[in-house]
């Protein structure tokens, strides 16, 4: 499967609940017990699948992140070397009419450097493509309904004055 196709299937996990549960016209007062207990699936569902798949998606970013920076330091070794075999002669790093190095040894440094490059970078893209779902998962898993009313102390007062806002505070001294 393509890295999209699973970006869209973990997106669309969190929406399906949501969408069965219109379909069938739920309602909390439904008469029989098998809606209510569907009805509780589903807001377990949204109400768990985020709380812990937040940190395993976490765990996920940290995982392909290492992954990522281990391929990055075999490419690194590997440029080293054809820098080292580059800097022992004058011609050692020559190329030919094709592009390629001329001695095979540097063609095969050059090669291996490139592959593992391409590798941390899609190691990276992974764990970047993680991290954007477990901001999602952060997100979602907030309180749905935001946080309660605040009221503000007796103390304060908020109300219009002239042409804009006015806000008055008391202090005791």
């Amino acid at each position: 499967m393509t890295r999209s196709t699973w970006i869209a299937g973990i997106l669309l996990l969190g929406i399906v609940p949501t969408m069965r549960g219109q379909a069938l016209g739920l309602r909390p007062s439904a008469v029989g017990s098998d809606s209510r207990r569907l009805i509780a699936a589903g807001t377990l569902w949204r109400r768990d699948i985020p709380h812990y798949g937040k940190w395993l998606t976490a765990a996920g970013v940290a995982a392909l992140t290492i992954m990522g920076a281990a391929e990055h330091r075999q490419s690194n070794r590997d440029w080293n070397q054809l820098l080292t075999i580059c800097h022992s002669a004058q011609d050692a790093c020559a190329t030919g009419p094709d592009g390629r190095y001329v001695r095979s040894d540097a063609e095969q440094l050059y090669q291996l450097s490139r592959q593992y490059d391409r590798r941390a970078n899609h190691w990276l893209l992974g764990a970047q493509a993680s991290l954007l779902v477990t901001t999602a998962l952060f997100i979602i898993d907030l309180h749905p309904a935001g946080p309660g009313n605040i009221p503000f102390p007796a103390q304060m007062q908020v109300g219009l004055a002239g042409g804009g806002a006015a806000v008055g505070m008391r202090l005791a001294f």
